[in-house]
């Protein structure tokens, strides 16, 4: 195997790759990425066995072959090469080392045959729809910080993606929980993706994803099959296997009865929030806001750290009323409000909160409250 390619292509392919491959791993194949001289240029392929990521670049081949060279290294040497430069791969058919020549830069690296790498193979019978990059990446930002980091409720552990009907029409939803707090938002439905059963898929995928789509301006085409879901954009794709369980019934959760209203100047909520909490104890984070005609009042009270206290002014015109949330969820939700206004909706301090963005319709948040 021996091509030239240049080193931006090259760079950019392997970014698109390279974080799928795992940093530590008792299977050494899988710390590589396999790469495939052709006609068609170069295509590099990453995988752990549960997500693949697949990548290709022009290039100039002067023989044709695949091998497998370790990920970490050969981004990084590939990174720190001047911008603009040409790169020569080669492989040594006596030693099996990797050859890499740019300029009067020289590298070897080792190697393992291209034979013993497992790719995915993909499903029949899939949906599939496109959707464009900008709606994809507010479904993913909208929702993913809410996903649950524990093992244990393993269905939890990633972006429920699903089609519903409204009154304004169908509509592909996410939506993520870790059981203290639940993140939905949507847009309308592709064409194609109205009748999409929901699927969960996993929090490393939605990262790989987010990332494969960060820069990109066009159509994404989306595959979904009952164990797989497969995300192409320009020459990239991403496929990842579906958790394999139920999500819950998350309509359930969203409060239907919450009737007192807070608005509130968000970013002026936003910095309360972090300042007070600067005292709270780090377990729960909590802080408590007590509400009154026209005003709120953030107050965190720590044996350990001290005690912290903020006055704001907002439109709140019910019963007095003292409620607890954890500030990093509180933070979180206040990030992805776009309006100038937050809009909090309570029943009682016992009860879940509703959160809503004037300026965005379609995405609603809820909070689990803490005692306080």
């Amino acid at each position: 195997m021996k091509l030239t390619i240049e080193r931006g292509a090259l760079l950019n392919a392997l970014s698109h790759v390279q974080n799928v491959v795992e940093r530590r791993n008792t299977i050494p194949i899988l710390s590589n990425i396999l790469i495939e001289a052709g006609a068609g240029g170069v295509r590099l392929t990453a995988t752990d066995l549960d997500i693949e990521a697949m990548d290709t670049a022009e290039a100039q081949i002067g023989h044709e072959g695949a091998v497998t060279a370790p990920a970490s290294t050969l981004f990084d040497v590939i990174r720190k090469l001047p911008a603009g430069a040409d790169v020569e791969l080669e492989l040594n058919p006596e030693n099996r080392q990797l050859a890499i020549r740019s300029g009067r830069s020289n590298f070897a690296l080792p190697t393992l045959p291209a034979t013993d790498f497992q790719t995915m193979v993909a499903d029949q019978d899939a949906t599939e729809f496109e959707i464009s990059a900008g709606d994809l990446r507010r479904l993913i930002d909208k929702t993913r910080f809410a996903i649950s980091t524990e093992e244990t409720r393993y269905y939890l552990n990633g972006v429920f993606l699903h089609a519903v009907d409204s009154e304004k029409g169908a509509k592909l939803r996410t939506v993520a929980t870790d059981g203290h707090r639940l993140a939905l938002a949507e847009v309308e439905a592709p064409k194609g993706a109205e009748m999409l059963d929901g699927v969960i898929v996993p929090r490393k995928a939605v990262g790989e994803v987010r990332r494969l789509v960060d820069a990109v301006d066009t159509e994404v085409t989306i595959s979904v099959s009952d164990t797989k879901i497969c995300f192409r954009a320009g020459q990239a794709q991403l496929t990842s296997k579906l958790i394999d369980g139920s999500f819950p019934d998350y309509g359930r959760v969203i409060p239907k009865a919450n009737d007192k209203a807070l608005i509130i100047d968000n970013k002026a909520f936003e910095a309360a929030v972090d300042r007070v909490s600067t005292v709270s104890a780090e377990r729960s984070r909590s802080v408590k806001l007590s509400l009154s005609a026209g005003k709120v009042v953030l107050a965190v009270s720590s044996a350990e750290s001290g005690q912290g206290r903020e006055e704001i002014e907002c439109d709140y015109a019910h019963d007095d009323m003292d409620i607890g949330f954890n500030a990093k969820y509180l933070l979180d939700v206040t990030a992805q409000i776009e309006a100038e206004d937050a809009r909090f909706l309570f029943h009682d301090p016992a009860s879940p909160a509703l959160v809503l963005d004037p300026g965005d319709a379609d995405a609603q948040y809820v909070l689990m409250p803490l005692r306080v």
